[in-house]
């Protein structure tokens, strides 16, 4: 659809799916709203991404914002390389338009600065195609400068690509004041003072740029020269760069040229003088209009790839029409860059998971699954049919968990060290560089990204399908020198111990395209095995591909991929993190959101550091990680009667080796509460075997198996407690499928839990829920009951009729 950005913000106000908050308000009202973010409450409430007005920025002070250690990322850009001999297609080039994206992750407010506990989430995995992403937002009645927050930035950054917060000046009619960019562009003797921040936050922060889209109408020119001024001030600060959208022109108004053109060239170039570092041209471009941006672009003294041609995907993803042959011509260079508006579109419109991957794949990768053959009959071939992938694997150490920054447990070294669905881009791991490139001359292998499983994190690499040849499966692009003492490391897991018909498979930059192997032997067993293999022969070499050779055999192959290293000597575990302390706590008396802060690590290359709750029976729970020295936990659980809980932070080098853990403690007061579900009576509808009986959903266990649980597949599906006498009830807890280790696809959709005081009395409905997707629910309540009954109604996300429960908790006093 070709429409100002203003109209897109506009209609996904109107529709509700951006959130971005509600209609915007008069001009007098939203002077009366607060211009900045309302300080927290409490000290340990939720930190956000930061937002603010013109004016309001000017009293943001990063050591007396509480929010501003957890918005810091932690990750520099890390270079890339584009080898033009590897790309996976033949029509894509390399080195000519380059691609940016403006997602909206969340709303402009309430953006959780470090992820949160919902698996559901743009987890964006080809940051191969992406050169700049600007983090979207904004809003009239919010504020009007967004910064993106660090889990953004530490995905994008370790990928290679820039990204940039947002500056929105909405029209009038959707709020829009013109004092907003007088405020904007106000002067102090030779200093823009906004200028001024915006380069203090970035750098502070640690993004690349800003994102200015300037549609308020009524300016002048001589309002339109301090727009460009502000702009080319800031850059002088250095190092901060800006791309502007076309809207506002040199005469102040407000028309969209869809084009450069000199009406709105100054704002790119104005003599010898650097305005901007690029431009975003507005959605209603043509061939001749692009080709003559190009001419333009280059009597500037600039290159057409500054120029970015907006596509707006928001509303029908890879079925929207572009004239791809204007902008990327076939077997010619490339007439400008490219901008896509709203890609996040495949998981906005998906039904799930396994649908928002496929989306994701098909927009970017091509209707093939393959992006060495996009061919389809849809206009939309997939971005790999232009763009020749990009990659950040330079330098070692190199690892990969193949994480893809959600989940719906973590794992820790093959361990499961929490059952709670998660989303953190922080921890996400370079995605392959082919999404997917696999060769053979029988049956091709399907690769993919198992959310059932993982070594490290939320997710693992599988193959699967029938074995009836060698099969080459590319993965990464590298640069990788190897030295006499570089090991590669493959962590596998097989269904049965045996032969893995697996080889590690390398090719080197004298030979960028020939692959050597390395057989990974057999597993002893079904668990995770890491296998290290010797790279010394290959000194003095340096490897151009990381990939997997599968031989052999097999009716039915399935093997899972935990991990993919490449690094020197030992695995190097870096010096453990220092004075972890309480930074602040919001207190439910059962439960705590926790601030945490510590000193970084005083040697060693850290990856991320992890924070653990220390169990009575010695365990330990994942609570979270980052790579920054600050965490926020947003839900830390009394258990039982315990007065404190002790917290490990460590810190995981980029290797993945572990320091020895820094601790502090957390003090509990008032009355405590416990489970009084534990080990109580308990009967059901019926069971699914001898195993997986009622009592399983009471024992206060999920870590004995996938027999651990309660299963039924009767037509009604029912789990009845007796607390032994009436007892005050505080919340429910549910522990579905995916907490003990089994498929999230199972987690139970809709259930509601019932009460009742006697066997005579009638069941009251305490808690409904429909459309649950969690591994583990809480619902508050504040009741008096001995019988307590789960009721299930639709037992799994799928057509699969058993009932799933692994615990089912009745707490208070």
């Amino acid at each position: 659809m070709r429409r100002p950005l203003h109209l897109l913000l506009a209609a996904a106000l109107s529709a509700g799916a951006l959130g971005l908050g509600a209609a915007a308000p008069s001009a007098s009202a939203a002077a009366e709203r607060p211009t900045a973010p309302a300080a927290s409450t409490a000290s340990g409430d939720q930190p956000y991404a930061s937002y603010w007005y013109p004016n309001s920025i000017l009293n943001w002070d990063p050591a007396t914002d509480p929010d501003a250690r957890f918005n810091r990322s932690r990750v520099p850009l890390r270079p890339r390389v584009s080898d033009p001999a590897l790309k996976a297609n033949a029509n894509a080039r390399a080195g000519e338009g380059k691609v940016v994206s403006l997602v909206s992750f969340a709303p402009t407010s309430n953006n959780p600065s470090q992820g949160s506990a919902d698996p559901n989430y743009y987890a964006f995995g080809h940051w191969q195609y992406l050169d700049k992403l600007v983090f979207w937002g904004g809003s009239a009645g919010e504020g009007l400068i967004l910064a993106p927050n660090p889990t953004v930035i530490d995905a994008a950054h370790r990928n290679g690509v820039k990204v940039y917060g947002t500056v929105f000046f909405p029209p009038t009619a959707y709020g829009g004041q013109l004092q907003w960019v007088r405020d904007f562009t106000q002067k102090s003797g030779g200093r823009y003072p906004v200028a001024d921040k915006l380069a203090q936050v970035a750098q502070h922060y640690g993004f690349d740029g800003w994102f200015v889209n300037q549609e308020t109408a009524g300016g002048d020119s001589a309002l339109a020269g301090e727009v460009r001024n502000t702009m080319r001030y800031a850059r002088s600060l250095g190092p901060v760069e800006f791309m502007w959208y076309d809207a506002m022109t040199e005469s102040g108004s407000v028309s969209w040229q869809n084009a450069l053109t000199s009406a709105n060239d100054a704002f790119l170039q104005e003599g010898t003088q650097r305005t901007s570092d690029s431009m975003f041209l507005n959605f209603n471009w043509s061939s001749g209009g692009l080709s003559s941006s190009r001419s333009l672009a280059r009597g500037l003294g600039r290159g057409e790839y500054d120029l970015f041609s907006g596509v707006d995907t928001e509303s029908n993803g890879y079925d929207t029409g572009v004239d791809w042959n204007a902008l990327f011509p076939a077997g010619q260079p490339h007439t400008t860059s490219l901008g896509l508006y709203r890609p996040e579109w495949t998981w906005k419109s998906a039904a799930d998971r396994a649908d928002s991957v496929a989306r994701e794949a098909r927009y970017w990768d091509g209707a093939n699954g393959d992006p060495s053959d996009t061919t389809t009959g849809s206009s939309w071939k997939g971005l790999a049919q232009y763009v020749a992938e990009s990659s950040p694997v330079t330098t070692k150490p190199f690892v990969t968990n193949f994480d893809a920054g959600q989940g719906d447990f973590y794992h820790s070294g093959g361990t499961r060290v929490s059952g709670a669905g998660w989303n953190n881009l922080s921890l996400q791991d370079v995605p392959p560089t082919y999404r997917w490139l696999v060769r053979s001359t029988g049956t091709r292998l399907k690769p993919s990204i198992d959310f059932t499983d993982a070594y490290e994190g939320g997710s693992a690499l599988r193959l699967t399908g029938p074995l009836d040849a060698v099969n080459s499966v590319r993965l990464y692009q590298t640069r990788l020198p190897v030295a006499a003492d570089t090991k590669l490391a493959v962590a596998v897991r097989t269904p049965a111990a045996g032969p893995t018909r697996l080889k590690a498979a390398v090719s080197f930059t004298d030979a960028p395209t020939a692959f050597t192997t390395l057989d990974l032997g057999s597993t002893t067993g079904t668990g995770w095995e890491r296998k290290v293999l010797d790279l010394s022969a290959y000194a003095g070499r340096t490897i151009a591909q990381l990939g997997l050779e599968t031989t052999g055999t097999a009716a039915s192959y399935d093997i899972k991929v935990g991990q993919l290293g490449v690094y020197d000597g030992a695995v190097d575990a870096p010096a453990a993190p220092t004075a972890p302390t309480v930074l602040g706590t919001t207190d439910t008396g059962t439960s705590k959101s926790l601030r945490l802060g510590w000193t970084a690590s005083a040697t060693g290359e850290v990856h991320h550091y992890e924070v653990y709750r220390r169990n009575a029976d010695g365990s330990r729970t994942f609570l979270g990680a980052t790579p920054n020295d600050a965490y926020f936990v947003p839900k830390l659980d009394r258990a039982g009667t315990e007065t404190s809980t002790t917290l490990d932070v460590e810190a995981v080098s980029t290797e993945f080796g572990r320091s020895p853990a820094a601790s502090t403690t957390v003090t509990w007061s008032g009355t405590a509460e416990s489970n009084l579900a534990l080990n109580r009576p308990a009967t059901a509808s019926g069971q699914c075997n001898t195993a997986e009986t009622p009592a399983k959903a009471v024992n206060g266990s999920v870590a004995g198996g996938t027999t651990d649980k309660w299963c039924a597949t009767t037509s009604a599906k029912w789990l009845e407690v007796d607390l032994g006498s009436a007892r005050p009830l505080s919340r429910f807890v549910v522990k579905h499928a995916a907490a003990g280790g089994e498929s999230a696809t199972w987690n139970t959709r809709d259930f509601r839990v019932e009460v009742r005081d006697s066997t005579t009395a009638a069941w009251t409905t305490a808690v409904t829920v429909t459309g649950n997707t969690a591994a583990t629910t809480t619902h508050p309540v504040a009741l008096t009951a001995r019988y307590v009954r789960l009721v299930v109604t639709a037992p799994t996300q799928t057509t699969d009729p058993a009932a799933r429960i692994y615990e089912f908790e009745a707490w208070g006093p």
